[in-house]
Order: C-alpha cells, then sequence, then structure tokens
C-alpha cells in the first residue's frame, strides 16, 4: 500500500548530528527537503524535562531519532516524553530510531534477585505509544522478542566489509576475524564469512567481575592482521589487552571494528596508547573531542543506512535488503569502491 504522508523526522539530544545526517540523506534520497521537526526539548531547574512540538503531526508518520546512551536515563526519558508529546498530537504512527539500544546488557538474570533491564526498557517503550522500532546490532537478538510490536534490528557488519575491502584492499589474503571472546562468536563468523576471511578466538578467563585473569588465543594468528569485532566497547580494558595478547601470539597488525563506542572513563585514553593500529565504530553514539581527535579511532557514518531503513519502513518495503553488502554499495554512494 503506497504511503500518503512524508515521513517525518525529530530527534532528541542524544545525538542530533546523526539525526540531521539522516535527514540530509532523506533529503538526497527523496529529491526534496527533509528537515527535523521543529520541537523544544530542555530541561527545568529540577532536571525535569519537558518537550513542545511546534509543528502540526496530526496524521503523520513519525521517526523519533534518539540513542539511549549515556546519560542513558536522560536519553531514555527524552526519548519516552517525545513520544508522548507525538501520541497526544494525534500522529498516526511512531517509529523510535534507537541507533544504540541502552540496557541491553542486562538481558538476562545472572544471578538471583537481580532485574532484566533491557525488558523493563521494551516495556517502557511500548507503554510510551512506540508503535515500531528501528535500531542496530543489539546487544542480545533475542531482545527484539521482548518487544509486542516490530522490532527491526540492523547490522554494521555489511557496512564493516566494504570499510575492510576499502582499506585492505590487495591484503584480504593477510586477514584474520577475532573474537574477544567466546560469546561474540557468531558476530565475528558473520563478519568472516562476508570478507571471505578466517576466524580465531580470544578466551578470557575472569576469576571475579570486573578483572581478567587469563587471555589465551584458540587459533593461529602468527603473521596475521588481527580485525577484532564486538558489538560494545566501553571502557576498552578487555579490547585493549586482547590486542595485546594477539600481537605476544605473532599477530603484525591489530585493529579494531565496533559498533557501538561507549568509551567510558579511561577507554580513549587506553586506545591511544594500545598496540591497536585503528579503531573503527560507527557514530551510533556521538563521540566526545578527545575521540574524534586520537589518531588511531576512526568513525564509519551509519546514515545512508539508517535513510535507507526509514524509507523502506515508510515505503512498506523489506528492512532486511540492507543486511546485504551489496546492496549497502550504491547506497554509500562513492565513500567505498569495489573492485
Amino acid at each position: 500500500m503506497p504511503a500518503i504522508t512524508e515521513p517525518k523526522l525529530i530527534s532528541g539530544n542524544a545525538n542530533m548530528p546523526l539525526a540531521k545526517s539522516i535527514a540530509r540523506r532523506m533529503s538526497v534520497h527523496r529529491g526534496m527537503s527533509v528537515g527535523l521537526v521543529d520541537a523544544r526539548i530542555e530541561r527545568f531547574n529540577d532536571q525535569e524535562i519537558f518537550v513542545e512540538v511546534f509543528e502540526n503531526v496530526r496524521g503523520e508518520d513519525m521517526y523519533v531519532i534518539q540513542p539511549t546512551s549515556n546519560p542513558a536515563n536522560d536519553n531514555l526519558m527524552e526519548l519516552l516524553i517525545m513520544v508522548d508529546a507525538l501520541r497526544r498530537s494525534s500522529a498516526a504512527r511512531i517509529t523510535a530510531v534507537i541507533p544504540y539500544f541502552g540496557y541491553a546488557r542486562q538481558d538476562r538474570r545472572a544471578k538471583a534477585r537481580t532485574p532484566i533491564s533491557a525488558k523493563l526498557v521494551a516495556n517502557l517503550i511500548e507503554s510510551a505509544g512506540v508503535d515500531r522500532v528501528l535500531t542496530l546490532d543489539l546487544h542480545a537478538a533475542q531482545i527484539q522478542g521482548f518487544f509486542d510490536i516490530p522490532v527491526d534490528n540492523l547490522y554494521a557488519s555489511p557496512v564493516f566489509a566494504l570499510d575492510i575491502e576499502h582499506h585492505f584492499k590487495g591484503q584480504m589474503d593477510d586477514l584474520m576475524v577475532v573474537s574477544p571472546d567466546v560469546g561474540g562468536v557468531a558476530r565475528a563468523r558473520e563478519l568472516a564469512k562476508r570478507i571471505s576471511a578466517p576466524l580465531a578466538i580470544v578466551d578470557k578467563r575472569r576469576e571475579k567481575a570486573g578483572e581478567i585473569a587469563e587471555m589465551k588465543v584458540i587459533g593461529d594468528v602468527q603473521g596475521k592482521k588481527c580485525i577484532i569485532v564486538d558489538d560494545i566497547c566501553d571502557t576498552a580494558g578487555t579490547l585493549c589487552k586482547a590486542a595485546e595478547v594477539l600481537m605476544e601470539n605473532g599477530a603484525t597488525e591489530v585493529h579494531s571494528y565496533i559498533t557501538h563506542g561507549v568509551l567510558s572513563g579511561p577507554a580513549v585514553e587506553r586506545i591511544k596508547n594500545s598496540v591497536m593500529k585503528s579503531l573503527v565504530i560507527t557514530d551510533s553514539i556521538e563521540q566526545s573531542a578527545a575521540a574524534t581527535a586520537a589518531s588511531n579511532i576512526r568513525v564509519v557514518p551509519t546514515a545512508p543506512m539508517f535513510a535507507q531503513a526509514i524509507l523502506n519502513i515508510w515505503n512498506g518495503t523489506s528492512v532486511s535488503s540492507l543486511f546485504e553488502t551489496e546492496t549497502l554499495v550504491p547506497i554509500y554512494e562513492g565513500m567505498y569502491q569495489r573492485s
């Protein structure tokens, strides 16, 4: 069924540069100006959040762009209050575009008397009035089942595959994809398959939480350019340690491709001083000045993929087509030329 209204975008304060990039990219695709809906999102003196939408959104197909990154609670409340404002303004459909889904690491009860916070957040988002969720590389795929509304989970691996083929042209036979832990093997295998590279695993063992006792490499990385793949880099302790272990086991270079650069605490300094030649992250989270200034941290854009996904949802066409590297080549328009 063809869409009648145009898609309308609105953004919170969590990642305004990404929202503006998505709007610009959609303008290119549509051949007409697509801007962000004019709204006021501010805090009262007691830090309560207030939202006022200045444009008529009655009967509109709305897309709320808001990652729930640090500060997670503030950004989550912004999302919920924006959705409530749109619902009470008679928007026809509201899609929450959440490039980084906070609380995703709390997806199960690891021990007694603990919450499943990811499920609670899903309940809050649904109760606020969201009709659909669009996100990127959920930490745990089963979180999609926490919702009783459609959830489209995009993947960074097709974009990473394009980036790797571009930056390692002529060196593809030397590459080895590495999972930094056993739990991330499926994600690493997916990228390894895309670039036809072998797979290794760094097996880490902890004596207690936050403290790594031992790391061993499963696989032969001798003489290989290693590419560590993961979904989240938080304090970067495990990542930098894994890079050291790989170098000690004969790797010639270590690069990392991580979807969400949380980069909290000492992460940026650790990465700058590590043996890693590069850390590649997406712009799902707005980065600090220190991170963008670091010589070995590079950001790849997700706006082309999100813009196309939003248009596909609006048109009622397939979002899963964006899981294929070949589909993204024209979307990334000359950024990555394939031989």
